[in-house]
Parts: structure tokens; C-alpha cells; sequence
């Protein structure tokens, strides 16, 4: 299965301070959700243990918004939590 990023989303991923690798991570190893319009959603806690904007936080939280395209997964946007 290949999880590929709409260009939207690998816009998102460094305001949101996510890598590629963590989105793929998510989609093929998180917590699936139901989401609007017939999207799929993936969640996954990651260690973090760094700075974000200036305050430091244990836990990020990636969110993916994915279609399913044949076997494979089109990420549409993501997002990101801090903890």
C-alpha cells in the first residue's frame, strides 16, 4: 500500500511541524476515524520531548485526512497537536 501527499498537505506539514515520514507513519500504523465528506482519518501520538513556537511540549499529536485511491491512500491535509 503507498501513501502518497496531495500537494496541499506537504504545504501544511512544516507549518504544522510534521515530517512525511510521521504522515505515513499515521495512515499505516494509527488510530482510524471516520471523517467528513467520506474521508478517512488516521491519529498517532508521537514523542516529541522538544520546542514548538517557543514552549516545550512531550507528546505530538498528527492528524492525516486521507481518500482511499485503489489500494492506496491520498493524504489531503494534516494536522498537528502538541502536548
Amino acid at each position: 500500500m503507498i501513501v502518497r501527499l496531495h500537494p496541499h498537505a506537504l504545504e501544511r506539514l512544516s507549518e504544522r511541524g510534521a515530517t512525511e515520514e510521521e504522515v505515513r507513519a499515521t495512515v499505516l500504523g494509527g488510530e482510524a476515524f471516520p471523517a467528513k465528506f467520506g474521508r478517512s482519518g488516521f491519529r498517532r501520538n508521537f514523542r516529541f520531548d522538544s520546542l514548538w513556537r517557543g514552549r516545550h511540549y512531550a507528546i505530538k499529536q498528527a492528524e492525516a485526512f486521507a481518500v482511499r485511491e485503489g489500494e492506496d491512500w491520498l493524504v489531503i491535509t494534516v494536522v498537528t497537536r502538541y502536548y
